[in-house]
């Protein structure tokens, strides 16, 4: 049986190797960032002592037959974290993203069992290969965090001055520090015509979706906008 001081050093040092790990994911603007991190580790490490502990806090007597498998708790967790992780993943067209986020999840999972453990060297070993993972082999990736992607549906009433509302779009969004990746022009020739421009760019995160509809509301003949995430 373990001291309770035993007991809540493997809880912390699973907090905090798993708060490593969130907060790499954070500093990058990933949907599930630091606090979730802490407390799947938080709570992995939990589990792993209640399984390998429990039983001492049972009150059996000295000649009492017990049989404890001190693996089922931990088991039960590496398949219940699935879940969590599952629900990172969105898939958005033929694009699935997330599948980093979920992996670190499953991975802050295995940092808090080992750290429950009472494994404190390997815990900390695989939490800085975990970061050198996310961190290092980034790079070798098509990366940019000070750079964001958005899809920009602007519609234009009809008029002689069409053509260089278009242009005008075009010269906003590129003053922005836009790039403009691709670019869709439809033209509606029934009783309302309308043309519509669908542009997938790559902005500068300093430009929010608030600046950028108020620079495309300051422009003549601009009828409708539309701000989404690229599929």
């Amino acid at each position: 049986m373990l001291a309770h001081s035993e007991l809540l050093l493997r809880v912390a040092t699973g907090a905090a190797l798993g708060g490593a790990i969130g907060y790499e994911r954070g500093r990058h603007r990933r949907p599930v960032g630091l606090r979730t991190h802490v407390i799947v580790a938080l709570a992995s490490a939990t589990f792993m002592i209640v399984s390998s502990q429990f039983v001492y806090y049972q009150r059996f007597g000295a000649g009492d037959r017990v049989e404890v498998d001190a693996s089922r708790i931990a088991a039960s967790v590496v398949s219940a974290v699935g879940f969590l992780a599952g629900g990172a993943i969105l898939r958005s067209g033929l694009s699935v993203q997330g599948l980093t986020t979920a992996a670190g999840l499953w991975l802050v999972t295995a940092i808090g069992l080992c750290a429950g453990a009472g494994m404190y060297v390997e815990s900390s070993a695989v939490t800085l290969l975990g970061i050198l993972a996310l961190t290092v082999f980034r790079r070798f990736e098509d990366k940019n965090d000070l750079v964001t992607k958005r899809r920009i549906g602007v519609v234009l009433g009809d008029g002689d001055e069409t053509e260089s509302s278009t242009h005008a779009v075009m010269k906003a969004i590129s003053d922005l520090g836009a790039d403009v990746v691709d670019v869709e022009y439809e033209r509606r020739l029934d009783e309302k015509p309308r043309t519509a421009l669908t542009l997938d760019v790559s902005l500068p995160v300093s430009v929010t979706v608030a600046a950028l509809v108020e620079t495309l509301e300051a422009l003549p003949n601009v009828k409708r906008i539309q701000i989404s995430q690229p599929s």
